[in-house]
């Protein structure tokens, strides 16, 4: 029988608001016992928002027994600090992308885990949405035959515009790559498997920025890490991916992921999205067909991964959005980049399986 998981949550920004509404709203194997905050005041905001019975420090948070897992939802930079608390305190930790700054780290967390026989869980979960779940079904299906090739591009101004607090979108663990590269990464991973090989080119455009947000309307930010970054991905199923990710650009008319088979061309929708549209059109066909979506999911479901999880704790099985994923991901991320500077292909070390879809019919209550 499925039991309620109790959660705590640590990091009560901006992001905290979707994973805390659907989580006490919308995933019932999820019960959130409590959240934390460097800042009491966000803690005691949000608790009261969604009436969480506890709003507690860190350290409080991970001392209490009942709670079995732990989401991270801090700054890039705090990741690992936090996941490698949270798993010697015997808790399972499902965190906000990327899984950590460094390759370094991303292994300490990941080998931490298997010691202790926990579950390491990572955002994004957008790939079981019901956009991207309904493309891995196309593609399983043969509608555009064998994969060939794909390319994705996210492409932006940058963040200073409208996030209250944007400086560490261009620290370390930042830039487009490290803050978008996980959605655009993690949904070609789960339609065509894992990355053997990585080209790129990186390059920081502007030494600073400015915000033109409030509260800190007029503020220069250093930046630390290129903002416009270029890669070609040599998939091991033989497939060819380029992907470009962008602070740099005021405005583009770019898909977001096109998928081209030996049969004909899938169009993916927005990674940073649960939802559709869908089109494909099949060699020899005059026209698009949109596809109506064959999973649910297709809100901002955010935490779902989490929930995913909080089954897979119980059942054994394993979970999605795991941790040997994400780390397969933050490998291609520093890869793109430590090819822009050697000047030469890398061949990837890691790798990860090709996530289980979704079975058609898949409720909030059973995920299995």
């Amino acid at each position: 029988m499925i039991r309620k998981v109790k959660v705590g949550i640590i990091g009560c920004g901006n992001i905290s608001s979707i994973y805390l509404k659907n989580c006490t709203e919308t995933f019932g194997v999820l019960e959130v016992a409590a959240v934390a905050d460097l800042i009491p005041e966000r803690a005691q905001e949000k608790a009261q928002e969604y009436g969480v019975p506890k709003a507690c420090t860190v350290d409080e948070l991970l001392a209490d027994p009942e709670i079995e897992l732990v989401l991270n939802l801090t700054i890039p930079k705090a990741h690992t600090e936090v996941n490698l608390a949270a798993l010697n305190a015997g808790k399972h930790v499902y965190v906000e992308k990327p899984l950590a700054v460094t390759r370094e780290d991303g292994r300490k967390v990941i080998s931490l885990a298997r010691e202790k026989n926990l579950m390491v869980g990572c955002a994004p979960d957008t790939f079981l949405g019901g956009g991207i779940q309904t493309c891995c079904k196309l593609i399983e299906d043969g509608w555009i035959g064998r994969p060939v090739a794909a390319t994705a591009f996210m492409t932006c101004r940058g963040h200073e515009s409208w996030h209250p607090d944007p400086e560490f979108y261009y620290e370390l663990g930042g830039g487009p790559m490290f803050d978008m590269g996980p959605y655009y990464l993690t949904a070609l991973i789960a339609m065509m498997g894992p990355v053997r090989r990585v080209t790129g080119s990186a390059q920081k455009t502007f030494a600073q920025r400015v915000i033109t947000s409030a509260p800190k309307y007029g503020k220069l930010i250093d930046v630390e890490v290129p903002t416009h970054v270029a890669g070609v991905l040599d998939f091991e199923n033989g497939a060819v991916a380029t992907i470009v990710t962008s602070f740099d650009i005021w405005s583009a008319q770019l898909p977001r992921i096109e998928i081209y088979g030996s049969e004909g061309t899938l169009s993916v929708p927005d990674p940073n999205s649960f939802g559709g549209p869908v089109f494909v059109r099949r060699g020899g066909a005059s026209e698009w067909s949109e596809i109506p979506l064959t999973h649910g999911f297709s809100e901002n479901s955010r935490g779902i991964g989490a929930a995913d999880m909080a089954f897979a704790v119980q059942s054994g099985r394993a979970h999605r959005a795991n941790g040997d994923m994400a780390y397969h991901v933050l490998d291609i991320m520093h890869a793109i980049q430590d090819s822009s500077e050697s000047g030469r292909h890398i061949e990837l070390e890691s790798s990860c399986d090709k996530p289980a879809p979704f079975p058609l019919g898949m409720t909030a209550d059973k995920l299995d």
